[in-house]
């Protein structure tokens, strides 16, 4: 593996999980891998449990970690080729991503979508641009449109939860008072069709996600109906992407309840977080027995400790 940018990446997802349920149980057993060996960690956007926990795995493996943000600490960059930069961007890519190289083993990036130009955030410029110009291992810390440290977590956390061969999963919108990227939700998805697992996805009509990433997974637009019986519900705000970033609803009677819960065969609820409490899930789901939500955070430490440990072996 020479990156990892995409769930694609990943060669065989039940070996990887268990890799990572090993590497859980003993975080320091490879912690000379990384001696003399650096990461660094570039945010063009904010992060808490992606840049916490990715130090940590790092460190966890005796690797150097360096963390810059652009946005407030870098130059602003340039990613078109034969541009003129006769305005705000003072440094293109090209130097940039080579100079980084000289300094780390890997760079990780974060770098979400505008939610604006729909072929833009297509692209990948940021993602793609260092991919193609630096000469070390490239990490997706989320990008415009995904997140695959998220979900493999995501997957970690419900191979270690769940009660039958094949649980129902449900990956659910909720409403939100701004517009959030598919990042999340297209990795997940597509996460889920390389696992045993029966996904459906429940939302408002006008959210679809793009038609690539569902494939033939059935799609409910009666949220309570999806519902039932699930084993695990993965709970997610997305705009909409026909009409891209747009917001089209914040109906509250998606927002996951106790009530709705009630439904679900004693399912467990499931959120990347940060979370609005009482406008994406109620206070008495997410303090609940069935919320699985810190633990699924925690795994982000090791789903990004094996990641590292294969890129540095």
């Amino acid at each position: 593996m020479k990156n990892y940018v995409d769930i694609s990446d990943i060669d065989s997802i039940e070996t990887w999980v268990q890799e990572a349920i090993s590497l859980k149980k003993a975080p320091l057993e490879f912690q000379n891998l990384g001696q003399g060996k650096t990461l660094c960690m570039l945010f063009f956007n904010s992060s808490l449990r992606t840049r916490l926990s990715t130090q940590k795995a790092a460190m966890n493996l005796g690797m150097n970690v360096m963390v810059m943000n652009i946005g407030s600490e870098g130059w602003q960059l340039e990613f078109e080729d034969g541009a003129v930069m006769d305005a705000g961007k003072a440094e293109h890519i090209k130097e940039a991503a080579a100079v980084v190289s000289q300094y780390c083993d890997v760079i990780a990036i974060r770098a979400f979508a505008n939610l604006v130009d729909k072929s833009d955030d297509a692209q990948e410029k940021v993602l793609n641009g260092f991919k193609k110009y630096a000469t070390v291992p490239i990490v997706n810390m989320e990008s415009a449109t995904a997140h695959p440290l998220q979900a493999l977590a995501d997957t970690i956390t419900i191979t270690e939860h769940r009660k039958v061969q094949r649980p129902k999963v449900v990956l659910s919108w909720a409403p939100h008072p701004k517009a959030l990227p598919h990042a999340v939700a297209n990795s997940f998805a597509k996460m889920m069709q390389r696992m045993d697992v029966d996904l459906s996805i429940t939302h408002p009509k006008g959210y679809e996600l793009d038609a690539d990433v569902v494939n033939n997974v059935p799609i409910i637009y009666d949220q309570e109906e999806a519902l039932q019986n699930a084993d695990f519900v993965y709970t997610k705000n997305w705009s909409s992407y026909t009409n891209y970033g747009q917001v089209l609803s914040k109906d509250k009677n998606w927002t996951i309840t106790a009530q709705k819960m009630k439904l679900t065969n004693d399912g467990k609820f499931m959120h990347c977080l940060p979370v609005r409490r009482n406008m994406v899930v109620s206070d008495d789901v997410l303090d609940s027995d069935q919320s699985i939500v810190i633990e699924q955070a925690n795994n982000r430490t090791y789903a990004a400790q094996l990641v590292l440990k294969k890129l540095i072996s």
